[in-house]
Order: C-alpha cells, then sequence, then structure tokens
C-alpha cells in the first residue's frame, strides 16, 4: 500500500490540495486554484447577501489544485485515496442524473441554477416559513438544530431558487451539497438515487436524523411550497459518516489528475467538521475554526436528555463516527475586521498596533458582532451589530480593538450556551487564518472567554482533515481516531487568559449583552 493521501478543501474564494503522509501527516505539496467567475463577483448580489458559485469554478480549480499538487509531489503511484471537505450548506439544484442545473445549456448563467454559497441570505422568507410549519406539527424538524431553521441551509435555500426561477422546476429533480458532489464526481457516482449523502452535512442543514426516519417526508415541504415537489428522486434516507468509501477515481479524472483508477474516494464533508478532525478533537475538547466567520465544535458520547438550545445542530457521527456531534459559530468574525478596514482606509495591522497600546477600561466602546446576522446562539439571520459609547474624539484604533472584542464577546456568549447545557470543554483549541496571523484577537480571545487556548501548527487544518478522512477509506487506519493520532499537527502558539482582566471584561460583556 502507498502510503499518500490528496486532501481537498473547498474555501468560499478558491480550492486547495495537500499531498499528505499518512504516516505522520507531514504535508509534502499544497497547490491553490482561485474561482475565476467568483473573483469576477460574478453571479452575486452583494448588496443583497446573494452568493453564487458556478459549478464550472469548483470543476476548473479541482482540476488546477489537485493536478499540480499531485506533480509537484512526485509521488502520483503512491497517492491511495482523495476526501475532499467544502462549505456547507452550500447546495445545487440537479437533475435526474445528478447534473448541476447550471451545466445545462438553458441555465448557464441563471445564479438559482448554480451553488447558494453558505453565507447567501437569499432565502429569508423560506426559513421563515419552514420554521413556522415546525413549529405547528406534531414533529419538529428543528429539534436536534438548535430549535431554529436558519436561511444559511439547504431547503430555504432550494424553495427560493425553484421560487425565484420557476423554469427550474421542469429539470430540477433533487439537490447536493457540495460536499456530497465533489467525491461523487470525482468517482462518477452523480445520479441521486446512489449519490452519497454526508452524515454532517445531512444532520447539520437538511434537518435528516434517524428518529424521524432521515429527512422530513417530502409533503412536509410540499406544503410550504408545492413548488417542492418535483425533489422527488432526490429525498435520501442513508447517510455517511466521514472516512466512508464512497468509490473508486473514475477514469475521466484519473486522466486528469495524473493517478490511476485505483484511488479511493472517501466521504468527506463540511469544512468546519473536518477542519476539527484535522486539529485531533476529542470529546472535552471545543475547536474553533476562524476565519471569515467561526464555528465552535464539540463532540461527545453520551446521549442528551434534551437537544441544546440555539446552537447549529447535534448530529451522532456528524465530526467524528460514534461521537454526537455538535455545531456553533458566528456568521462575521474577520469579516467584521476587513469591513473596517475598507471603511476607515487603514490596514489591518496599523490598527492592531495601535488598538494593543489602548489601556483596558470599562468606560470602553462596545460592539456586537452580527454584522451579518447572528448564527449562535439563537439564530437571527435580520439581527443587526449595534455599537455603543462613541464620541467626537473616538479614534479608528479604539473602533477596531470595539470590534475585536465584540468578536471574542460572541465567540464567548457561544461557549457559555454549550458549558450552560451541560457540554464538557476542559480543553479549547484553534485553526483558521486569524488563529494562526493575530495573535492580539487570539489573546483577546482567551482574556475574554477565561481560558487557554492553544494554536495548531497546520495552516491546512481542514485539508489535513480530509486527508485523515482519505486514509480511513483506503484502510490505512481502522478508525478517524487512529489516524488523527498518528497524522495531528503540533501546538504553535498558547494564549493564557490574564485573569487582572477579567473583572473589566466581565463588566464589558454585560452591556454586550444589554445591547439590542
Amino acid at each position: 500500500m502507498g502510503k499518500y493521501v490528496l486532501g481537498l478543501d473547498f474555501g468560499s474564494d478558491s480550492a486547495r490540495a495537500v499531498v499528505v503522509d499518512i504516516s505522520d501527516g507531514t504535508q509534502l505539496t499544497s497547490s491553490t486554484s482561485s474561482y475565476k467567475r467568483w473573483a469576477r463577483k460574478e453571479f452575486c448580489t452583494l448588496s443583497q447577501n446573494i452568493y453564487r458559485h458556478h459549478p464550472l469554478d469548483y470543476l476548473e480549480s479541482l482540476q488546477e489544485c489537485a493536478a499540480d499538487a499531485v506533480a509537484k509531489s512526485g509521488k502520483a503511484s503512491e497517492i491511495i485515496a482523495i476526501a475532499a471537505d467544502t462549505t456547507a450548506s452550500t447546495p445545487v439544484l440537479v437533475d435526474s442524473e445528478g447534473t448541476p442545473l447550471a451545466l445545462k445549456p438553458a441555465f448557464q448563467t441563471n445564479p438559482d441554477a448554480m451553488f447558494v454559497l453558505w453565507k447567501d441570505h437569499s432565502a429569508i422568507r423560506q426559513a421563515a416559513l419552514i420554521n413556522e410549519a415546525c413549529s405547528n406539527q406534531k414533529t419538529d424538524y428543528r429539534k436536534y438544530l438548535g430549535g431554529i431553521y436558519d436561511c444559511e441551509w439547504v431547503w430555504a435555500k432550494v424553495m427560493y431558487c425553484l421560487e425565484h426561477s420557476p423554469s427550474l422546476r421542469a429539470e430540477a429533480r433533487g439537490f447536493v451539497e457540495l460536499c456530497d458532489w465533489i467525491p461523487a464526481i470525482l468517482s462518477g457516482n452523480t445520479a441521486p438515487e446512489v449519490l452519497s449523502r454526508s452524515r454532517c452535512a445531512a444532520g447539520h442543514k437538511a434537518m435528516w436524523n434517524e428518529q424521524w426516519g432521515g429527512l422530513p417526508p417530502l409533503d412536509f415541504f410540499r406544503n410550504i411550497s408545492p413548488n417542492m415537489d418535483c425533489l422527488q428522486e432526490g429525498m435520501y434516507r442513508d447517510t455517511m459518516p466521514g472516512g466512508g468509501k464512497v468509490g473508486t477515481l473514475s477514469a475521466e479524472w484519473a486522466e486528469k489528475l495524473g493517478l490511476g483508477t485505483g484511488v479511493v474516494i472517501g466521504m468527506g464533508g463540511v469544512d468546519c467538521h473536518v477542519g476539527a478532525v484535522g486539529a485531533g478533537i476529542r470529546e472535552g475538547t471545543l475547536v474553533k475554526v476562524i476565519g471569515t466567520s467561526t464555528c465552535d465544535l464539540c463532540v461527545s458520547r453520551s446521549k442528551r436528555q434534551a437537544p441544546i438550545k440555539g446552537i447549529c445542530g447535534e448530529v451522532d457521527g456528524s465530526i467524528l463516527p460514534g461521537y454526537l456531534g455538535i455545531e456553533a459559530g458566528q456568521s462575521a468574525f474577520g469579516d467584521i475586521f476587513a469591513w473596517f478596514s475598507r471603511f476607515c482606509g487603514q490596514d489591518i495591522p496599523t490598527l492592531t498596533e495601535q488598538a494593543r497600546e489602548i489601556p483596558l477600561s470599562d468606560e470602553a466602546i462596545v460592539a456586537q458582532d452580527w454584522f451579518n446576522g447572528r448564527r449562535s446562539p439563537d439564530n437571527d439571520p435580520l439581527a443587526k451589530a449595534s455599537v455603543s459609547g462613541l464620541t467626537i474624539s473616538t479614534t479608528p484604533a479604539e473602533f477596531f480593538k470595539a470590534l475585536v472584542e465584540g468578536a471574542a464577546f460572541g465567540s464567548r456568549a457561544i461557549f457559555d450556551r454549550l458549558t450552560g447545557e451541560g457540554v464538557k470543554v476542559d480543553r479549547m483549541l484553534a485553526v483558521g487564518g486569524i488563529a494562526g496571523k493575530s495573535p492580539f484577537v487570539m489573546q483577546t480571545l482567551s482574556d475574554v472567554i477565561g481560558v487557554q487556548i492553544d494554536v495548531l501548527g497546520s495552516s491546512q487544518a481542514c485539508a489535513l482533515g480530509a486527508a485523515m478522512l482519505a486514509s480511513v477509506a483506503a484502510g490505512a487506519y481502522p478508525g478517524v481516531e487512529q489516524a488523527q493520532d498518528a497524522m495531528k499537527p503540533s501546538i504553535a502558539a498558547t494564549y493564557s487568559p490574564d485573569v487582572s482582566k477579567k473583572p473589566i471584561y466581565d463588566k464589558l460583556y454585560v452591556k454586550y449583552k444589554s445591547l439590542n
């Protein structure tokens, strides 16, 4: 058996590929390919929070970065498996053969026929209708999703697309999440009735749960919108945890990537979930994936007596097989700092250095983090951020410091909800761009939450997690935990809370929670 795997990570702006040694997690090569249409902001309406990805962006970037990483590694003959993680919920409507509708000539420029990116908020009205329907029947399909269905999730999005573009109904026969489509494309198993569905995307985004036999019945959605009737062929029952085997690499993609057809294609999953795997998540560990937004992940072997309120779901096997996977997160984090940098015309490093010198005070400006709505706790996509304490003498650095602290307060609210509901958290790990690049933000997080935070050394935790899942799918390890033990990265930095700041941050946190 060869000793290398290919991990793929499909983010919001680009796709990344890494070739990894399964014996110890060493990254041999990496390659990144930006989505060309997305870079030109085609098919997006930013003022309305409409964000779409054309399927060709994914296909072109997949071939470009994966083939490049394989070629540079010089280990093509020794690569035994591929797995991928992607953003979610990022669904697309497909025809009876599993072809995204935007790949058909009639719909190639219709944004509603494309993948609806995770942060797209066009389906707020449809999410409200789903929430109303759930609350008016015996079985509440939101039960294990924090009690609120989000406009960022699949059912609201496909309902919106079918209503907004009626012409799609003639061809649409199902939907597929991006994290399911990539392995389906690589293996050639794209038909809705045979396509493998990721447990984490199904459970956390599509209301899949074994308690009611899989997905909610199609009649539930037809009663909300008759347009949903066309999706009959795509109503699946079975799901696959990460590390499962989807198939083997098709001849077409073997030629494109410079690999053999015997390469195993593994089940991947949602990027933040797979990033938590790459970080080495275990029971008692909270993993924060910190970038433009955040995701907070925990796992537990214990069966809970009651679901956790106001989070993004708890699903058996969604992060680690055999564990309850728990997800929460913030809709905006790094996005806030980037916005303010553009707004005030100063770069983030300069703002950071100036903010670092400002003394902590309980009279400081207080800002909320709801610049893109509130994801957790207690989802509200219409929530807007408030800022309190501005004066005519407020400086950009003071404002920036308040935004960093506000983002940290949002993280503390999630931490308090999870631990308040009995989730065991003994350790916090952080991965993602901000975790590795901004000591100021990370120290503020530690001070505000009052816990030590260890930052993992890998800059590609999601792709590394995908590589771990690929190694399990190929049989190199008997389970995901064994792959983690062998391949997880070391700690690159540790941030310990400054206990002298706790009384002041406690006061500011109270103000944060009191803002409307």
